[in-house]
């Protein structure tokens, strides 16, 4: 099974490089069957990567305004990822999900609720663990594990 991570954010806005703290973590894992990157804030640049792979599960991880305690990770559905984007990208988020709906089995956001946006680098201690959430659960459980993460 191919599974294919973009993380998505601005890693010199505080908590919002959550997204790309879990693509660095999870490529550095190395495992043959996960592709991560970080996209930062430009994440239709990839969209060839995915088509390329063409992978079986895609997923989508960024700091999402979800109101919940700061570190705590969410599966986003398409239908309310306009009310939980922070909106540092420069393409909507929920145009590359559906632009990427026919280039994998299955597109999954997640969210990791930030603690903080401020100029500067470096995540809070509540989202590190919530991005050490992310990547365990990508790497060892593909689908099954991400789908088992509590919709916001």
């Amino acid at each position: 099974m191919i599974t294919v991570v973009l993380g998505v954010g601005n890693s010199l806005h505080g908590d919002d490089g959550a997204g790309p703290a879990v693509a660095e973590r999870i490529a550095a894992v190395g495992l043959p069957e996960i592709f991560a990157y970080n996209c930062g804030t430009a994440p239709e640049n990839f969209t060839g990567l995915v088509r390329r792979h063409h992978p079986d599960l895609l997923v989508i991880a960024d700091a999402a305004e979800m109101g919940l305690l700061p570190g705590s990770v969410r599966r986003i559905p398409a239908e309310r990822i306009h009310d939980t984007a922070i909106g540092t990208h420069m393409l909507a988020l929920l145009h590359l999900v559906r632009f990427l709906m026919n280039e994998a089995g299955e597109v999954v956001v997640v969210g990791v609720q930030p603690a903080w946006r401020r100029t500067g680098e470096g995540l809070s201690e509540a989202v590190l663990d919530g991005v050490e959430e992310v990547v365990r659960v990508v790497c060892g459980g593909g689908v099954a594990g991400i789908l088992a993460l509590e919709k916001s």
